[in-house]
This record gives structure tokens, C-alpha cells and sequence, in this order.
């Protein structure tokens, strides 16, 4: 079923440096660029600055709107990464794609030292897997610079609610509260509800997939992050760098619900879906308008 009409009305995403980007009527892809060696299904792919810089022009030609760029692997059971190393791995790579000129960068971190500093080198959002739960000065930190903020939300480490939406709107409650205290606008928050965090069950992504039209009662936009989970191999059988098709698959669906940005690893194989999708959006509202 299609998401509410205004769901897919025209709204800015503004970010750092001036910049925004428009959601709502086309759907928005977020790339995953990776600059670690043991990512769950791309680590070490760009080991280096050069190579980086290379698999992120590749991302944009292939249609990501926005580029990701994280130096610690979140995947469960990964090995904890110290600040600096973590520093070491994305500061560079951003300060190559922010001298290019062009590029709308995000900073995959929880760590707010890692959010200024990439913030300083030129990212223009941050990206915080922990919601602006874990560091309690990140939200300061983006605000300041006026920055884009992704807020996802995790059950790692905590009690859940039994009902996964309900849980979805306890956490979300919280880390909003934290992040108007801070100072961020509302029109720069993006919302996701964090595919795989603590939500390791098939049945536990099927029914965020299946009721993700209510998280719109949250009045933000959100993103979907279901890009080679682990849900989507057991569904298809498919080992973490075989779950593109899958992984399109879901964005489609999670589009018609209503997800104006999608964090995909294949770029090009998500935009195709979209587009169909998009198309389905468009034809459907035109109805609406024509039949009342």
C-alpha cells in the first residue's frame, strides 16, 4: 500500500555549508564507501585514498546522491576501533572529496571528535548508528556546523519494547529530545530505523519492513538500511556480496512505503529499482488527483 501523499511532497534536507538536498518526489541513495578491512560485506575494498576517491566517483556516477563514508565496521561481533584509527582511515578521504568539489559527505560516527574533525575536512552530515545516544556532545558538534544528522536506531545493549514499533518510537523520542536540546533543526534530521541492529530475526525486519509506514507518525523523513543484511541472506540464500538483487527488492518496497533515502553498498541496481518504484509513486497520486 502507498505511503500518505505528503510523504512524497517536496521537503529540504538542509546540511552543512549551505547545502540541501530535496526529498520527497524522486527517492534519494545514500552510497556506502567503507574505508575499513573488515566491513561484513566490502572491507578493504578501498584500502587507500586513491582508491577511495575512485569507488566514490563511481558511486555518484551510478546515481548515490550522497556519499557515506565510515572507518569503524558496525557488523555484530566486529573488533572496537580507537578514535584515531578510525580518524586516520576517513579524514583524508574526505578531505580528497571535499577538494573535488561536488560531493554531498556524510560521516558514518558516534564519536563527536570524528564528526568535528570530518565536519572540518568538509563532510556536510553525520551519521551516528547510536542515535546521539552514545557520545553525548556529537549532537553539539553537528549542530555547530549546522550539519545534516542522520539519527538511526539500535537495540544493542538495552531492553527493547516487545513491539517494535512502539520501541522504534521510545528510542526516536529520546534522541529527538536530545538533538532539539542541542540546537539541530528539524529540517535537517533524517531518521532511520536500523535494518539488522539488534533485530537479528527474519520475522523482526519483515515486520519493520511491514510496518514502516507507521514511523511516519514521527513527522520526519526517513531512510531505509537494509543493503546486504543478513535477513536478506536468509531469504535468499545468498552469502553478504550476493544480496543486491534482495536488497533492491526491499528498497522498492520500502519506497512505496514512503523511505525518501536509501543506504545502498550497489548504487546502480538500487537507482533502477527506485525508478520503477518512483514511477508506481507518480501514477498512483496522479490517480488520487484525477479521481479525488
Amino acid at each position: 500500500m502507498l505511503a500518505q501523499r505528503n510523504v512524497f511532497e517536496p521537503r529540504l534536507l538542509t546540511v552543512a555549508k549551505g547545502r540541501g538536498l530535496q526529498l520527497g518526489p524522486q527517492a534519494r541513495i545514500m552510497g556506502i564507501l567503507n574505508v575499513t578491512p573488515d566491513s561484513f560485506s566490502d572491507g578493504g575494498l578501498d584500502p587507500g585514498v586513491d582508491a577511495a576517491v575512485a569507488r566514490a566517483r563511481t558511486l555518484v556516477s551510478d546515481g548515490a546522491d550522497i556519499i557515506d563514508i565510515g572507518g569503524e565496521s558496525t557488523r555484530p561481533g566486529a573488533d572496537p576501533v580507537r578514535a584515531i584509527e578510525e580518524q586516520r582511515r576517513v579524514l583524508p578521504v574526505i578531505a580528497a572529496l571535499a577538494g573535488e568539489g561536488g560531493y554531498l559527505i556524510s560521516i558514518d560516527t558516534y564519536r563527536s571528535e570524528t564528526a568535528r574533525l570530518a565536519l572540518e575536512a568538509g563532510a556536510h552530515m553525520v551519521n551516528d548508528v547510536w542515535g546521539l545516544q552514545y557520545d553525548p556532545t556529537i549532537a553539539s558538534v553537528a549542530a555547530d556546523f549546522g550539519a545534516g544528522v542522520c539519527i538511526m536506531h539500535t537495540g544493542r545493549g538495552r531492553e527493547r519494547l516487545a513491539d517494535p514499533i512502539a520501541d522504534q518510537f521510545a528510542w526516536f523520542t529520546r534522541s529527538l529530545d536530545i538533538a532539539r536540546k542541542a540546537g539541530i533543526e528539524a529540517q535537517s534530521l533524517l531518521l532511520d530505523p536500523g535494518f539488522g541492529f539488534a533485530k537479528e530475526e527474519l520475522d523482526d525486519n519483515l515486520a519493520l519492513i511491514g510496518r514502516f509506514a507507521e514511523l511516519h507518525g514521527l513527522g520526519l523523513p526517513l531512510m531505509a538500511g537494509t543493503s546486504r543484511k543478513r535477513f536478506i541472506g536468509t531469504m535468499t540464500g545468498r552469502d553478504a556480496g550476493e544480496r543486491d538483487a534482495g536488497t533492491a527488492a526491499t528498497s522498492a518496497m520500502l519506497r512505496l512505503a514512503g523511505a525518501g533515502v536509501f543506504r545502498v553498498h550497489n548504487v546502480a541496481i538500487n537507482r533502477d529499482a527506485l525508478a520503477v518504484a518512483d514511477a508506481m509513486v507518480h501514477w498512483s497520486l496522479s490517480q488520487e488527483q484525477t479521481h479525488g
